[in-house]
């Protein structure tokens, strides 16, 4: 079974810390959907998500998390709560212990590392405290630096998904990067 457990403090690295998503993120994520309006396209959502729905989705994260269906944690940085990003944690596979991660991070905050310490500190506890086995992120192609970060977090290029997911009426190949328990090593 995969359990989402509570954080008591928040997961950390001396430049990052995740916790759970919560209400008080929606104004700085709806700022990073209107810094990046592409942003939207490379997380496979049809548009950005409205206030409402942020809300929405607040409201159900602990019971997401009780259910072991998903889970959502912000970056912030070292004495600032204030949200820098997201790792989403969904496609969750209970019977296959297996899942999905997804990151962004807040347009004037990238570049610095925030992507690539998110993941491995996420997956860290994904394979310590969460039951699971095998993580995967799966992006375009051409979304070199998703590639890059993913690589340099540990995870392992399998190949291409071809015509994976449906966007804006076309078909879309993915690339599959997994990070297994005994990949964490491997994380530069």
């Amino acid at each position: 079974m995969v359990v989402f457990p509570e954080l008591n403090e928040p997961l950390r690295d001396e430049c990052i810390a995740l916790r759970f998503f919560c209400e008080r993120d929606i104004p700085e994520i709806l700022i990073a959907y209107q810094d990046d309006p592409a942003m939207h396209e490379r997380l496979g959502e049809e548009r950005p998500p409205s206030g409402a729905e942020l809300g929405r989705l607040a409201e159900r994260g602990a019971s997401d998390r009780a259910a072991g269906a998903r889970v959502t944690l912000t970056i912030v940085e070292p004495g600032s709560d204030d949200c820098r990003g997201e790792i989403r944690v969904h496609n969750v596979d209970p019977g296959g212990r297996q899942a999905e991660l997804g990151v962004w991070v807040v347009p004037e905050a990238r570049g610095r590392g925030y992507a690539r310490r998110a993941l491995a500190l996420a997956g860290a506890w994904l394979f310590r405290c969460c039951g699971l086995e095998r993580l995967a992120v799966l992006t375009e192609t051409d979304n070199e630096p998703m590639l890059r970060t993913a690589a340099a977090a540990g995870f392992v290029r399998e190949g291409i998904l071809r015509g994976y997911t449906r966007e804006r009426t076309r078909r879309i190949d993915c690339v599959v990067m997994s990070l297994l328990p005994d990949d964490l090593g491997t994380a530069r």
